[in-house]
C-alpha cells in the first residue's frame, strides 16, 4: 500500500513542479580510494625509478622502431580492441536511447476494415448493414518526469557509457603491453639462443679434447660418454628456446590482427634484449588510481548502480504525463466530418497502489550498489598491489642482473687468463676448456636475467595502466580525483 511519507513527498513534488528522488552519487569517504595509503608515494620505488608523470607511448623508451610499428598497428587492428570499440558504440547507442525518454513522443496510426456488427450484441434481430470503417490520428505525449525517473536513467546510462570507455582503455593498455611482451620474447629468446649455442660449441670442444685424451691413454673411455651426455643435455635446451621464439612471433602476429602464416622470418633475427633509454617514470599512488582504466570503470559502474536506485525509487510515486491527440474515426465515407472528428488534451496520471514490488527492487538496487562499492575497493587494492609487486620484482631483478653481469665479467677474465696460460705452456688445455665452459654458463645465466628484467619492466608499464592515451583522455581520468572528496553514496535528494 502507499505509505503516508510517499504521499507527502508526492504532494510536495507536484506542488514544486519537479524533484529527483534517490541518492545523489558521491564516492563514499569510506572508500579505499580515499585512504591516505592510496594517495602517497610507492613504498617499493628504487633509485632506478624516477617518480614523475608517466610518459606517453612508453614503448618508445626502448628506441625500437619495429616495436613501435607493431604496437601502433595492434592499437588499430587487434581483435579484442575491435570488440571493445563495438561494445563502446553499443554503450553510446544505449545512452542515446535513454536520452530520448526526455523528448516529446509522438505516434500516428491508420487502420481500416470492412465489418459487420453482431446484431445480437445490440439485442437486435435485424441483420446490420456491412460497411467500411476507418480510424486515423496523431497523438503526442510528454513525460513531466516529476520524480526524476528519466533523469536518473540517463545518469545511469551516462555512467555506464563512461565505464565502457574505461573498459576500452583497459583493452588498449593490455594490447600495448602484450604486443611489447611478445616482441620482447622474440628478442630475448634469440639472445638466450645465442648463449645456449655458445655453450654447446664449448661442449663439442670438450668432447674432442676428451677423445684425444682417451686415444693417448690419459682418460677412461667413459669420460667421452659423460661428455657426450652433457652435450645432449645442453643441446636439448635449444629446441625449447626456438619454439618459444617462434610461438612469441605467432602471438605477435595475432595481436596485430594478422594470421601466423604472415610471419616475417626476418623478425626471428632479433638477438638483442630491449633496453630502456631512460628510467621508468611511475608517478604516485593518487595518479595511478586516476589513470588505471579498471579503477575508473569500477567507479563508473558504482555511479551507474547508484543512479538505478533513483530509477527504482521513482516507481513509488505517480507517473504524470501530458498528451494531446487528434484524429477521425467512423465510416470511411464520413471521415473528417463533424461526426467523426475527435481530439483530446490533458494529463495522464498512473500510480501503482501496491508498492511492494517497487520497494523490493529498491532493496535489490541498494544491494547492487554495495557490491559495486566492494568491487571498486577491490580494483583499488589490485592496482596498488600490482604496482608494488612489479616495482619490487623489477628492483630485485636489477640487483640480480648486476650480480650476473659481475659473474659473467669475472668468468670472461678467468677464461682469458686461462687461455693465455695454456698458450704459454703454463697450464693444460683442460683448465682453459673448463674456464670457457664456466664463461658460457655465466653468459647463459646473464641472458636469462636480461629476459627477467624486460618482463618486469613491461609488468610495471602494465600496472601503471596508461602511457598510450591522448592528453584529453588523461584529463578525463583525472576527474576521479575530485570524486573522492565527497560524502556518502546514499545521501538522498528530496
Amino acid at each position: 500500500m502507499v505509505r503516508k511519507e510517499t504521499i507527502a513527498a508526492s504532494t510536495v513534488c507536484l506542488f514544486l513542479g519537479a524533484c529527483v528522488v534517490g541518492p545523489n552519487y558521491q564516492l563514499p569517504t569510506s572508500s579505499l580510494f580515499n585512504a591516505p595509503e592510496s594517495q602517497g608515494s610507492f613504498s617499493s620505488k628504487t633509485k632506478a625509478i624516477v617518480v614523475e608523470a608517466p610518459v606517453s607511448n612508453w614503448w618508445r623508451l626502448y628506441n625500437d622502431q619495429r616495436l613501435g610499428g607493431f604496437v601502433e598497428k595492434a592499437l588499430v587492428a587487434n581483435t579484442d580492441l575491435r570488440a571493445a570499440e563495438a561494445n563502446l558504440e553499443r554503450a553510446h547507442a544505449l545512452l542515446a536511447e535513454a536520452e530520448t525518454a526526455r523528448q516529446i513522443n509522438g505516434a500516428a496510426n491508420f487502420d481500416t476494415s470492412y465489418v459487420q456488427q453482431s446484431a445480437e450484441s445490440y439485442l437486435s434481430h435485424t441483420k446490420p448493414p456491412q460497411h467500411e470503417i476507418a480510424n486515423t490520428g496523431i497523438s503526442i505525449t510528454y513525460d513531466l518526469d516529476l520524480f526524476g525517473r528519466i533523469r536518473r536513467g540517463i545518469e545511469s546510462a551516462t555512467s555506464a557509457d563512461e565505464a565502457a570507455v574505461a573498459a576500452r582503455d583497459l583493452v588498449r593498455v593490455n594490447v600495448a603491453a602484450d604486443t611489447t611482451r611478445a616482441y620482447a620474447d622474440i628478442c630475448n629468446s634469440g639472445n638466450e639462443l645465442n648463449s645456449a649455442r655458445r655453450t654447446v660449441r664449448v661442449q663439442k670442444q670438450a668432447i674432442a679434447f676428451t677423445g684425444t685424451l682417451v686415444s693417448s691413454g690419459r682418460a677412461a673411455r667413459f669420460d667421452i660418454d659423460r661428455q657426450q651426455g652433457l652435450y645432449a643435455e645442453l643441446q636439448s635446451r635449444i629446441p625449447l628456446l626456438e619454439a618459444r621464439q617462434r610461438n612469441a612471433a605467432y602471438r605477435l602476429m595475432t595481436l596485430v590482427g594478422e594470421p601466423p602464416e604472415k610471419l616475417d622470418r626476418a623478425l626471428l633475427s632479433c638477438k638483442s634484449p630491449l633496453e630502456l633509454s631512460s628510467p621508468i617514470a611511475v608517478g604516485d599512488a593518487r595518479a595511478l588510481l586516476r589513470r588505471r582504466p579498471d579503477v575508473r570503470a569500477a567507479e563508473r559502474r558504482l555511479a551507474a548502480a547508484t543512479a538505478i536506485i533513483g530509477v527504482e525509487t521513482a516507481d513509488l510515486y505517480p507517473d504524470v504525463k501530458i498528451g494531446a491527440s487528434i484524429g477521425t474515426q467512423g465510416a470511411a465515407p464520413d471521415l473528417f466530418g463533424a461526426l467523426t472528428n475527435r481530439f483530446g488534451v490533458g494529463p495522464t496520471i498512473s500510480w501503482n497502489i501496491n508498492q511492494n514490488v517497487a520497494r523490493a527492487r529498491i532493496a535489490a538496487a541498494q544491494a547492487q550498489s554495495r557490491a559495486d562499492l566492494a568491487s571498486f575497493d577491490r580494483a583499488v587494492l589490485t592496482a596498488l598491489r600490482e604496482i608494488e609487486s612489479s616495482l619490487t620484482s623489477y628492483a630485485f631483478s636489477l640487483d640480480r642482473l648486476k650480480n650476473l653481469k659481475d659473474a659473467r665479467d669475472r668468468a670472461a677474465k678467468v677464461a682469458k687468463d686461462a687461455r693465455e696460460l695454456w698458450q704459454g705452456g703454463s697450464t693444460d688445455a683442460l683448465t682453459s676448456l673448463e674456464a670457457d665452459r664456466s664463461l658460457a654458463a655465466a653468459e647463459q645465466a646473464y641472458a636469462a636475467g636480461q629476459t627477467d628484467v624486460n618482463l618486469n619492466q613491461i609488468a610495471i608499464f602494465l600496472a601503471l595502466g596508461g602511457g598510450w592515451e591522448a592528453p584529453s583522455q588523461i584529463d578525463a581520468a583525472e576527474g576521479l580525483a575530485g570524486k573522492g572528496e565527497t560524502k556518502d553514496t546514499h545521501s538522498h535528494a528530496g
